[in-house]
C-alpha cells in the first residue's frame, strides 16, 4: 500500500507520543494536532473553541490561502482534533462543564482515540483503512448485513 509523506509523519509522531506516554488530549502540544505540528499550539488560533469544526476568522483565512501545517490543511486539523477528542470521550467543543473521561491520560482511551484518528488520517488521504482488520480475517460486513437482510425478506414472504 502506498502513503503520503504527511500521513508517514503523523503516525510516526502519534506513535512516538502514545509510547512515550506525552499524548495528551488536554495539552494543545501534546494532542493528536499537537504532536504532528512537532508540539506547537499555534494552531488553536485557527478556531475560537478547542474541538470545534468551525474556522474563525485567522483559520479562514489560512485556510482561503491554501496554507498547509505539516502537509495538513486548517481544516483537516480541526477535523483529526475532533475526531481525537470525540473518541476519547470527550464531549465538543470543549468546555469546562462537558463530559470528559475520568482519566484522559488512560492509555486504553487514548488508545481509542488514536486509532479514530488513523481512520480519519486515512480518510483524509484517500487510502485504505489500515485499522480495518476484516482483510485479516477474510470477513466482510456489508455482504453479512446484505445476506441477513435476504433472509429476513426471505422469512417475511414465506
Amino acid at each position: 500500500m502506498e502513503t503520503t509523506y504527511r500521513f508517514n509523519q503523523a503516525i510516526m509522531k502519534l506513535y512516538n507520543a502514545f509510547h512515550d506516554n506525552t499524548l495528551n488530549p488536554e495539552s494543545c502540544t501534546q494532542c493528536a494536532v499537537g504532536n504532528i505540528l512537532d508540539n506547537n499550539d499555534f494552531w488553536k488560533h485557527l478556531s475560537d473553541n478547542h474541538g470545534s469544526l468551525r474556522l474563525n476568522y485567522v483559520g479562514l483565512v489560512h485556510q482561503n490561502l491554501g496554507r498547509r501545517f505539516n502537509g495538513y490543511t486548517p481544516l483537516e486539523l480541526l477535523q483529526i482534533e475532533t475526531v481525537f477528542l470525540k473518541n476519547c470521550g470527550y464531549s465538543l467543543p470543549l468546555h469546562y462543564k462537558g463530559h470528559k473521561p475520568n482519566n484522559p491520560r488512560d492509555k486504553e482511551i487514548l488508545f481509542h482515540g488514536l486509532a479514530a484518528v488513523v481512520t480519519q488520517l486515512c480518510k483524509l488521504d484517500n487510502i485504505p483503512n489500515i485499522m480495518d482488520c476484516s482483510k485479516l480475517f477474510a470477513y466482510n460486513l456489508e455482504d453479512t448485513i446484505q445476506e441477513k437482510s435476504i433472509l429476513k425478506n426471505s422469512v417475511e414472504i414465506a
